[in-house]
C-alpha cells in the first residue's frame, strides 16, 4: 500500500505537520511546538543548488552527528557517564524546547514577551541571541556541544520572523554589530520572502523528499528510543521522554517537579507514531 505522501499527493511541510499533530505537538504548546528539520548545510554559496546532494543537510543523523568528530565526542559521552550526569545518553539537551522556540520567534510579538519571561524578564546576551541563520547551523550542526536545535514549521513560510520590524533594541555583539534583522545566507540577497521561497523550494526538492523518512524515524519513529536509538547516535535524557515516565509513580513531590521542570524548560521528545 503506498501512502498519498509517497505518491507526492501532499507536500514534505504538510506530511511533516500531519506527524508533528499526530505526536502531540501543537503550535499551542511551546513545550512540545511543532518540529522541523533543518534541510539545508549550505549557509555561505551566492546561489542555491538543490541538484547538488552536499547542499543538504545529512537526514539520516541527528543534529548530534552531522560531524564526524562532533558524532564521536557525543559517544564518548554516552559511554563515560560522566559523574554528574544521573542517566545514561547522548545529548542533555534538547532539539526543541520552549526558549529554542521564543528564540527563533523573539523579533515578532507574543513570542518577544514569552523569550523575555523564559529570561528572566530582559533579552538574553546579544551574543546568544538568534541572529544569523549560518551561524545558527553552524552551532547545532558543528560548533556547541549542547546545542542541537532542529527548527519550526515558520522557517518555511513565514518572513516576518526574520525582520526586526518592531525596532526591540536586542543589543549589541562583542564583535560590535547591532542586533536587527536576521542575517541571511549570500543566496537569499538579504530578502526573508526569497530565503522562504528557497528553502520551502529545499523541503519540497527531490533531495529531501527521498531521505526524509530517514529523519523522520529519529523524531518519531523507532530510532526515537531503544536500542535502535543508541546506535543512531540519538538518545536523549531520560527526562525528555515524558511519556515514558510514569509521574503518577513518582511519590517524591521534589523529584517530580524536578523533572516537570527539566521537562518544561529543556524540551519533549514527540509521542511515537
Amino acid at each position: 500500500v503506498s501512502f498519498p505522501w509517497q505518491k507526492r499527493e501532499i507536500s514534505n511541510f504538510d506530511y511533516l505537520m500531519y506527524l508533528n499533530t499526530l505526536a502531540g505537538r501543537s503550535y499551542n504548546d511551546y513545550m512540545q511546538y511543532p518540529v522541523f528539520p533543518w534541510v539545508l548545510a549550505d549557509y555561505h554559496s551566492e546561489t542555491l543548488d538543490l541538484t547538488n546532494p552536499r547542499t543538504f543537510r545529512d537526514l539520516s543523523k541527528p543534529m548530534g552527528a552531522q560531524t564526524i568528530e562532533r558524532k564521536h565526542k557525543f559517544i564518548q559521552r554516552y559511554n563515560e557517564v560522566e559523574k554528574n550526569l544521573s542517566a545514561q545518553c547522548h545529548y542533555c539537551t534538547h532539539y526543541s524546547s520552549a526558549i529554542i522556540v521564543a528564540s527563533y520567534l523573539v523579533r515578532m510579538e507574543p513570542f518577544t514577551q514569552t523569550f523575555c519571561s523564559l529570561q528572566g524578564g530582559s533579552f538574553d546576551v546579544a551574543d546568544r541571541m538568534f541572529h544569523s541563520v549560518k551561524s545558527t547551523w553552524e552551532s547545532a550542526s558543528r560548533d556547541n556541544m549542547s546545542d542541537v536545535r532542529e527548527l519550526i514549521p515558520e522557517f518555511f513560510y513565514l518572513p516576518e520572523f526574520l525582520t526586526n520590524a518592531n525596532n526591540f533594541e536586542l543589543g549589541c555583539m562583542q564583535d560590535g554589530t547591532v542586533l536587527g534583522d536576521v542575517q541571511l545566507p549570500p543566496w537569499a540577497d538579504q530578502d526573508p520572502h526569497k530565503f522562504i521561497l528557497l528553502h520551502r523550494q529545499a523541503l519540497e526538492s527531490d533531495y529531501v523528499s527521498a531521505h526524509l523518512h530517514c529523519w523522520i524515524d529519529l523524531i518519531f519513529g523507532h530510532k526515537q528510543h531503544g536500542s535502535a536509538a543508541v546506535e543512531a547516535v540519538n538518545t536523549y535524557h531520560p527526562y525528555f521522554y515524558g511519556d515514558k515516565m510514569d509521574l503518577n509513580n513518582i511519590k517524591d513531590p521534589l523529584i517530580k517537579s524536578t523533572i516537570l521542570g527539566f521537562i518544561s524548560n529543556f524540551g519533549q521528545i514527540p509521542k511515537q507514531v
